[in-house]
């Protein structure tokens, strides 16, 4: 890569660095492991990026990441950070692409491996990658990438058949409506005939306080 290119990447690379450093626990080995890797892109960047040579150190401080706890929606916001840098040479775009297609995948896979209990929210996130994935679907199909293009739309099929096919056994959300304030240990109760489930009412209705929880609410629908 060209020097004046290689500047720009550099900075975006170690932008995105510092906000993927964010999604990870500051504490653990997994966590050191992660911010070791991390540090050596920022360090290394520029060389690496003007040997060709950034993708596999990127590339390992990803699955660090993902090794180290991270969650989708905190990648998907280093995706966004990403998205809405605005370089001008080819080299910082062609970085600004690559960093959002590893966030991209790491997201997918983190999705992958995620347990789900209730059909909204496979629908929510199956709402949520759309647009990030064609967004960059066509961005390589701009760009004649065409190895990018198909395993993009490959991951992207892919993904969208995990989720629907999670979704069909997952029960719904449904509201729920007392005319009291009641414990989350007797909601359960009345709504599931199981006590055992208060921790899932306080989880779907975010409940401060589980001896006051408020009348009205969501349950799941089995």
């Amino acid at each position: 890569m060209e020097e004046k290119d290689a500047r720009e990447a550099e900075a975006i690379v170690q932008r995105a660095m510092r906000h993927l450093a964010e999604t990870i626990a500051t504490t653990g080995e997994q966590g050191a492991n992660a911010r070791s890797a991390i540090g050596l892109v920022n360090a290394n960047a520029y060389i690496w990026l003007r040997a060709d040579q950034l993708g596999p150190p990127l590339q390992n401080a990803f699955d660090l990441c993902l090794q180290a706890g991270a969650t989708q929606p905190a990648i998907d916001q280093v995706r966004v950070w990403t998205d809405i840098e605005q370089p001008i040479t080819l080299g910082g775009v062609l970085m600004q692409n690559s960093i959002i297609q590893f966030c991209l995948a790491l997201e997918s896979e983190i999705i992958a491996g995620t347990k789900f209990i209730s059909r909204q929210d496979v629908d929510a996130l199956l709402k949520a990658i759309r647009t990030p994935f064609s967004n960059a679907v066509e961005i390589a199909a701009d760009e004649m990438d065409q190895a990018t293009y198909m395993a993009l739309v490959e991951l992207q099929a892919s993904l969208t058949n995990h989720l629907v096919v999670t979704a069909i056994p997952l029960p719904q959300l449904v509201g729920y409506q007392f005319t009291d304030v009641l414990p989350s240990l007797v909601i359960a109760y009345r709504l599931y005939a199981d006590a055992g489930r208060a921790d899932q009412i306080r989880a779907e209705n975010k409940i401060i306080h589980p001896a006051f929880c408020p009348p009205s609410g969501l349950a799941l629908s089995m």
